[in-house]
């Protein structure tokens, strides 16, 4: 009688199980529901100029997250946003960019009068996605960095004076973070542009050209009257002509001795902008998900990020066909496979699409600060442009070997695509939404894409550069690992 009720206890606790046991033949047909042709269709959707490049907190970026959601829940995925919605709502102030922009060179004739040569756009120079509205004329200071560090005995603006003037400038700071913790924490928050342009405004300069790109980039503060524009190298070459400085070594002679090196160009320049600033901005996360089926694991979740948003009208439309609608695309396909597959899965899986990282990375900051399930129970599989090329890397997998063994079992067995990964420091200014995750302590690997000709922050970021195949086979590797990980006994953290 004793045996018989040890038998009896065992097959009850083997019921669950064997109920959640998948045959290899429903996984393969559920794989195969992903398709290219559905994938490249939904970054055709987000790529329409309805949407005007979704630019967080405008109405045309809030009705491509109406369109997200609409097709999440046709799907049998649920809102997991507030009050039973699929949004999670945040202020972020957004400024418009208009056509009527310019940056020109005032080039003085040997004999008399002015020649004025006015930069191209894109290949040249881009207006400043939260530049100030208006135009203005002056000289340009050369300011390094536009840092001033007091405690680092280090101010780009000791010896110049800058008031009315413009002034040109580097990105990032002089130490990086490749030299490591200790070196580059100290010069961390002077990296951020928003310290750039707000130090160039309390020195009184009017203007900025900043050698950045030349591309688009809503991430930076908003002075009013203060107007900006970035320029790639053939500005910064025609402002250093003839000064007696090289550009390329006079930057590497300040990041060897951490001396500032600025000076006056004697060049004269016209950045004109034409903008409107919004500072009552309203954005969103989109959230959905599947819930786990086993009454204590379903609390763990399973994150497949990717943000929604890119960087609306700078003057022209950017529509961001890599960065990032391939990788809501992707996501899009693996939230379908799970959904309507109805593969069972122990563990919760939640699509969460951020809105904001191209301005600061404040989605992913608003979902950490109010988070819909436990961080401590958490993992993160985030995509940031993976609609080129015909291999995939992804950041951190050194950072979280257990994670990163799905993945390779995953792309082992069934993808069988280049795959490599690395160790990420996550030391420089937040740049992925899976670096703000990090830094909360929730284990994430960011995927994109690489290998074929690609476009950042420019409006050649378009349908014409995506390879479908490469987002098929990323969403049906990854449909593979979740539903590993979702059903394994082993913990994920």
């Amino acid at each position: 009688m004793r045996k018989y009720l040890i038998l009896l206890a065992a097959l009850v606790i083997m019921i669950p199980c064997r109920a959640q046991d998948i045959s290899e033949d429903v996984l393969l047909r559920a794989m195969h529901t992903i398709s290219s042709h559905d994938l490249l269709e939904y970054v055709q959707i987000q790529c329409d100029e309805k949407y005007k490049g979704r630019l967080t907190g405008t109405e045309e970026y809030q009705e491509c997250a109406e369109w997200l959601a609409g097709e999440l829940e046709s799907w049998g995925v649920s809102p997991a946003g507030e009050d039973g919605g699929w949004f999670q709502w945040f202020n972020i102030p957004y400024t418009l960019v208009y056509p009527d922009c310019g940056l020109t060179l005032h080039i003085p004739l040997k004999k008399e009068g002015v020649l004025l040569k006015q930069y191209k756009y894109m290949t040249e120079y881009m207006p400043g996605s939260t530049s100030g509205n208006g135009e203005v004329t002056g000289e340009v200071v050369y300011v390094g960095y536009g840092i001033t560090a007091p405690e680092l005995n280090y101010d780009d603006y000791k010896g110049v004076d800058v008031r009315g003037k413009i002034v040109m400038l580097e990105r990032e700071s002089p130490v990086n973070p490749s030299a490591g913790a200790e070196k580059f924490m100290p010069w961390y928050e002077y990296s951020f542009h928003q310290h750039k342009l707000a130090n160039a405004v309390e020195h009184g300069a009017v203007g900025m050209i900043y050698n950045y790109g030349p591309l688009a980039n809503p991430n930076n503060g908003y002075h009013e009257n203060f107007v900006y524009v970035h320029i790639g190298d053939s500005v910064v070459n025609d402002i250093f002509a003839g000064t007696g400085y090289n550009h390329t070594d006079l930057v590497r002679q300040i990041d060897s001795t951490l001396k500032p090196a600025s000076f006056n160009t004697k060049k004269v320049v016209t950045v004109k902008m034409s903008t409107k600033h919004f500072p009552d901005g309203k954005g969103s996360n989109i959230i959905g998900m599947l819930k786990g089926t086993d009454p204590v694991l379903r609390d763990e979740t399973i994150i497949i990020g990717a943000h929604l948003d890119h960087l609306g009208m700078c003057y022209e439309m950017i529509p961001g066909a890599n960065d990032n609608a391939s990788a809501v695309a992707v996501m899009m396909g693996v939230a379908k496979a799970l959904a309507t597959s109805k593969v069972p899965l122990k563990r919760s899986v939640m699509f969460l699409s951020f809105g904001a990282e191209e301005q600061a990375v404040v989605g992913a900051l608003e979902y950490i600060k109010r988070p819909v399930m436990p961080l401590d129970k958490s993992v993160l599989l985030n995509m940031d442009g993976v609609g080129i090329g015909h291999s995939i890397r992804a950041a951190a997998g050194t950072n979280y070997p257990k994670l990163w063994s799905f993945v390779e079992d995953a792309n082992g067995k069934y993808i069988h695509r280049p795959l490599s990964t690395g160790y990420f420091s996550n030391l420089g200014r937040p740049r992925l939404d899976a670096a703000r995750f990090m830094a909360a302590g929730v284990p994430s690997l960011s995927f994109s894409t690489y290998g074929s000709e690609n476009y950042y922050h420019i409006p050649l970021d378009n349908l014409d550069i995506i390879k479908p195949e490469i987002m098929e086979d990323l969403a049906q590797m990854l449909f593979m690992t979740v539903v590993q990980m979702a059903n394994s006994p082993e913990p994920l953290r």
